[in-house]
């Protein structure tokens, strides 16, 4: 078991005590979605490690950090490709997260966006009834995934034509009165909801390793190029791995 880990807090307040929730803490009163992404990257700008997923990446302060941005969301996001490849299943309660969720279901729905359907069982039919998994497609997809998915008791929504539109996808989770979105990327989703002017804020960590050149950044994929200036919210740090966030400048 993972010992509790410690954080410094370097800016904008350096030694200050660290109440991760409080640093994590969406802004109060939302009325919009707030699209947070919570991503991790070798010293190097490696999005993942030889395995193709973040667990080389990943530490057990990193983990807290994750553990904290879940249990403030309303819904976790991911790509198709990053819930296979990470194993993603419906989010498992904690008791640390009873004071996150006070008035809330006890975990968030988790939200893919995926044009084949292709996702674990589990993820579409074990969810708990308050919090059911979201599926966004097309209206290209498999019909008898279609089918599948909703029977197994996820909710399906067709967000677009051939590709899932990013904008239909933070509507529907407004309309369903979940504001406070997280997403885990992958690097192709990032990019999506980057270039249409939508993410908000990105929650950083920078592991201490050297993955070389054949990495993929945290934003990848055939997306327009964009640029979006960002400010620095704070910035922590826990063996060696620093956290930082930034929001939309």
């Amino acid at each position: 078991m993972d010992s509790v880990p410690r954080f410094r807090a370097l800016l904008p307040d350096p030694g200050a005590e660290v109440d991760l929730a409080a640093r994590y803490a969406y802004p109060a009163g939302l009325d919009r979605p707030w699209l947070r992404c919570n991503m991790v990257s070798s010293a190097d700008g490696g999005a993942w490690g030889p395995s193709g997923r973040t667990a080389e990446l990943s530490s057990a302060a990193d983990r807290a950090v994750m553990g904290v941005l879940r249990g403030l969301s309303d819904v976790v996001l991911a790509g198709a490709a990053t819930a296979r490849i990470e194993g993603y299943r419906p989010v498992r309660p904690r008791e640390v997260w009873a004071g996150l969720r006070e008035g809330r279901p006890a975990t968030p729905s988790v939200a893919v966006v995926t044009r084949t359907l292709d996702l674990h069982p589990d993820l579409l039919g074990s969810a708990p009834e308050d919090a059911p998994t979201i599926v966004f497609t097309t209206d290209s997809a498999p019909p008898d995934r279609l089918r599948a998915a909703k029977r197994a008791g996820a909710e399906v929504i067709i967000a677009g034509a051939e590709s899932v539109s990013p904008v239909a996808v933070l509507q529907a989770l407004a309309a369903r009165g979940l504001n406070r979105v997280l997403t885990e990327g992958g690097p192709h989703l990032l990019a999506e909801f980057a270039s249409a002017g939508l993410l908000d804020e990105l929650c950083l960590t920078t592991s201490p390793h050297l993955l070389g050149p054949a990495a993929s950044r945290i934003v990848a994929g055939d997306a327009p190029s964009h640029t979006a200036p960002l400010r620095l919210e704070h910035l922590l740090e826990s063996e060696g791995a620093l956290f930082a966030r930034y929001t939309r400048a």
